[in-house]
Parts: structure tokens; sequence; C-alpha cells
């Protein structure tokens, strides 16, 4: 038998509630995974998705589930093909399986979707990015071929992935609008952007100036919504997929103009270790609203939910 250790799970979909913290079996790991001991982990709101049943046409009835991609703590085990990492070594790590499996003391982490953790964020600080600042850097960089000295538009400035946004986009050298709401302009303009606007005030349907590229890092803006804003050959990326959505994305991969893209991250390691680089020559840093206990998981759910934090949850371990 493996030996025990504390874990969030749920054994059907519904309300946070429905997270017990409880005793489970470490997991075994594959030749190219390690064992790492968490120190922290974050809440996402995919997390609460998946609880809720959302996305259970991929995560499926097997019961049970436990949640959670973000993961930053220490290898206390290696499979026979990891050549990367040695015992002992702090990482952070972005989960390749839904759905998900971090909200433990121990989990099992590909080699592939791992980086050694900055050496100047604490394991809290750690846990936050993977997840939130891998879709913030692979929208822009990669589905927004965002270049120096464009201007770029985030919508959701101030949540998980907004955050870090804006952060990575003044790192790639791009002038940055920011939107958000009353009581996170100063945290946003402390980020780096450039110019704020404040939905509050104002409708940023009616802006008047252009883009090279929208990034919607809240899913609250359509594609036909953000058309007028963009450039000529704008691009627009979102994180929410709506049939609309791809029906555009189908309409624009063909034609020459504004074109509509979605992101769906990808854990990668190289990109964690970018983004390693850029936190430790600090341009890049975590924000971070809340921490939890892990076997406060339930709350910081509820808390995640309410639609008022700014930049990330996280849960710690304690061992």
């Amino acid at each position: 038998m493996s030996p025990l250790m504390k874990a969030v799970i749920f054994n059907r979909y519904g309300a946070a509630a429905e997270l017990q913290y409880t005793t489970i079996e470490q997991p075994q790991i594959q030749p190219d995974q390690m064992l790492i001991k968490v120190y922290a982990t974050s809440v996402n709101p995919v997390d609460w998705k998946i609880r809720k049943g959302m996305l259970k046409l991929v995560t499926g009835n097997r019961f049970p589930q436990t949640l959670g991609f973000d993961v930053s703590g220490e290898v206390v085990k290696l499979g026979d093909r990891v050549r990367l990492f040695q015992l002992g070594d702090a990482v952070y790590a972005r989960l390749n399986q839904l759905p998900g499996t971090a909200y433990a003391e121990y989990v099992a982490v590909s080699e592939s979707v791992a980086a050694a953790k900055p050496k100047n964020m604490t394991h809290t600080e750690a846990a936050a990015v993977p997840l939130a600042a891998l879709t913030a850097l692979q929208a822009l960089r990669n589905q927004g071929q965002l270049q120096a000295n464009q201007q770029v538009l985030i919508n959701g400035a101030s949540g998980g992935v907004g955050t870090y946004a804006v952060q990575i986009a003044k790192a790639l050298d791009a002038e940055v609008t920011a939107v958000c709401s009353s009581k996170n302009v100063e945290l946003v303009q402390s980020l780096g952007s450039d110019r704020v606007i404040d939905y509050t005030q104002q409708d940023i349907t009616q802006d008047s100036s252009q883009y090279d590229v929208i990034f919607d890092a809240v899913g609250k803006q359509s594609f036909s919504a953000c058309k007028p804003l963009l450039k000529p050959n704008g691009i627009y990326v979102t994180t929410l997929p709506t049939p609309e959505l791809f029906l555009q994305i189908g309409l624009t991969s063909f034609l020459p103009g504004k074109k509509a893209k979605f992101i769906l991250v990808q854990s990668s390691g190289s990109d964690l270790d970018y983004l390693k680089d850029l936190i430790e020559t600090g341009k890049v840093r975590s924000v971070i609203d809340r921490t939890f206990p892990l076997a406060e998981a339930a709350a910081a759910h509820t808390y995640s939910e309410s639609d008022r934090t700014s930049g990330k949850i996280v849960l710690t371990v304690s061992h």
C-alpha cells in the first residue's frame, strides 16, 4: 500500500461544500515523473467550473476527483528517466492532466512541464504563476504575435491572468491599455500599464483608440464588439470559447484582415523557464489577493466565485 497524504477531493459535482479535506494514498510516479512535496497550489476559475460539472464532458463521472493545476514545491522522488532535476530541487509546474491533482500534500509531475522555481519568489508566490501566467504569455506572444511598440488592450487586467498579462506585455515592450474597475486602477498602474480604462466609467467598445492585439482575459467582450477597436490586421484573443467565436475563428483564419483566436493554455517547462527569467529580472511579480490553508479549499472556491478577486488566490500546504 502507498503512503498516505492529505488532499482535497469531491465525490460528486456541485457546490463548494462538496470539497472534502481527507486522507488518500500518495500518487505513484511514472519513469518520466517526479514526486513533488507541495508547499502551495492556487485556485483558478477552471477548478470550480470542473467542481460544478461544467466540464464533465471532459472530466467524466468517475469519483473521487481532485482539483488543482498549479504547484510549487520540492522534488522528493525521481522517476528513472528524469534528467533535468535532482532530489531537493525547488520547482514549479502547471500539471497537464484533467482535472488536476495539486490540491494535495504530494503530486506526480512530468519532467517536461516543470521548471526551477524563481529564486526571488516564495512557494506561495510561485504557485500563483503557472496556469495564469502561461495563459497570458501564450495568448500574447503565440496567439497575438505581440511585438515591441505595438498597442495592446487587456480586458480584465486586475484578474489572475490579467495581472500577469499587463506585465508580460510590458516585458515584450508593447504599449499597454488595461481595463479594470475603479478599485483596481492603482494596482494595474503599478504593474506598468501605460493607460487605464475604468469600465465603470467608460464603455470600452466606445474607445477611440485602435489596437494591434486585444486580449480578453476574462471572456467578457465578443470579437464582434471588439472588431472596431482592432487595427486592419489586428488580432483578438479570448479565454472563453463560444459557438460564435469558433465561427469567427473559422471565417477570419481564411480571410485577410482582423483575426479572432482562442487561447487553450499548454503546460510547458520551457515557457515556465522563460517566465522565471522575467520574474528574476524584476519584470513580473505575483499579485496575491488572499491565501487559504489547503483544508479551507471550499472557502477559497466561494471567494473565487464571488468575482471580486484582484490577482490570485493561493492555497498553502503545511507538512
